[in-house]
């Protein structure tokens, strides 16, 4: 952490004069250097053509640090994969902060460390960005907002109008994770192991399915807010199909689970991180997830559900014990402030 004059931050440091400088120069241009950032421009200029994806986002989390991570790792990663989502390779991120004065410069820096470890194994730069400093109480220490560009990936054509009858639901891996852990720190739960978030940057995995698998793949998306049941629930509606969604072999932490129980909590509405849905064509479902297994954040892989024409736009749970529920979307906000 470089020396500074402040070791906390002021409303100063949002001036635009001597103490933004110090702020910018010594921690943001230092630590996530590249030649688009070192510009210092109010953007980055650089060549771009052929399709595209672009996402925004922002960042909210209390508390700002967790079991796995913290804010800034957290929007790098959310960025990310909502570009990979969209079957785009993520280039280019912008990242503006809103700062609270009293912030001190050890945890602004711990986040700064963090964003440009995320952005080196997700591979993307982050090339402009902004800075704001608002009063203390005004706040909740930090916010980020991000944007971010990705090119498509050639063989992907992602749409909820290529969902077919019969295509199966794949889950990556073990959901409700992230939210629990930011509910355990909230509520001071202890687990007899570790919990922590599945933050994690899901778009090499995701391109390297889209090299196998490419057109058969019909939808991606990333269960955050509102979890699994609103993610089903947006496509069962979008399609105008129905969703037959299978208890058994729903991926669910053990400490999850009783947490959840503890807590009265459905991990089908708990937000993630680091777990991505996808719908696929019924021919190559078993294929798909025997290689998502084998890749990073996929071992858990497994067929949830699949779209049929009984039910349309309903969420239907088939039970472990055999019985059949619908699963509605959340109405108001299970777990606030977990992204």
């Amino acid at each position: 952490m470089p020396q500074l004059e402040f070791d906390v931050i002021t409303l100063g440091h949002g001036s635009g004069g001597i103490l933004t400088n110090q702020l910018l120069e010594s921690g943001v241009f230092d630590l996530l250097k590249n030649p688009l950032l070192d510009e210092h421009h109010d953007g980055a200029i650089f060549e771009w053509s052929g399709r595209t994806a672009f996402s925004a986002d922002s960042y909210v989390i209390s508390p700002i640090f967790f079991p796995g991570g913290n804010i800034g790792e957290l929007a790098v990663h959310g960025t990310v994969n909502d570009l990979a989502m969209c079957g785009a390779v993520p280039q280019y991120l912008s990242l503006s902060f809103i700062l609270e004065e009293g912030l001190t410069m050890k945890e602004f820096w711990e986040i700064l460390v963090s964003i440009r470890r995320a952005a080196e194994k997700a591979e993307v730069s982050i090339v402009t960005g902004d800075t704001k400093v608002v009063e203390r109480g005004k706040g909740d220490k930090i916010f980020i907002n991000t944007s971010g560009l990705g090119k498509i990936h050639p063989q992907a054509h992602i749409s909820t109008k290529n969902i077919r009858v019969g295509d199966k639901i794949i889950v990556s891996g073990p959901i409700a994770t992230h939210g629990i852990a930011i509910m355990s720190v909230r509520e001071g739960l202890e687990f007899e192991t570790t919990l922590t978030s599945d933050s994690a940057p899901l778009n090499h995995t995701v391109k390297a399915l889209l090299d196998e698998f490419g057109m058969d793949i019909h939808l991606l998306k990333d269960p955050t807010r509102g979890g699994v049941a609103s993610v089903l629930n947006e496509v069962a509606r979008d399609s105008r199909l129905g969703v037959n969604l299978f208890q058994q072999p729903i991926p669910v932490l053990d400490e999850v689970r009783g947490a959840c129980e503890l807590l009265g909590l459905d991990p089908l509405y708990v937000a993630n991180e680091g777990v991505f849905m996808t719908f696929v064509s019924a021919k190559r479902a078993e294929e798909f997830v025997q290689k998502l297994q084998t890749l990073e954040y996929g071992q858990h892989a497994a067929i949830i559900g699949e779209i049929t024409a009984e039910h349309p736009k309903q969420v239907v749970l088939h039970s472990r014990i055999g019985g059949k529920r619908v699963v509605n979307m959340l109405v108001g906000e299970q777990l606030p402030r977990i992204c």
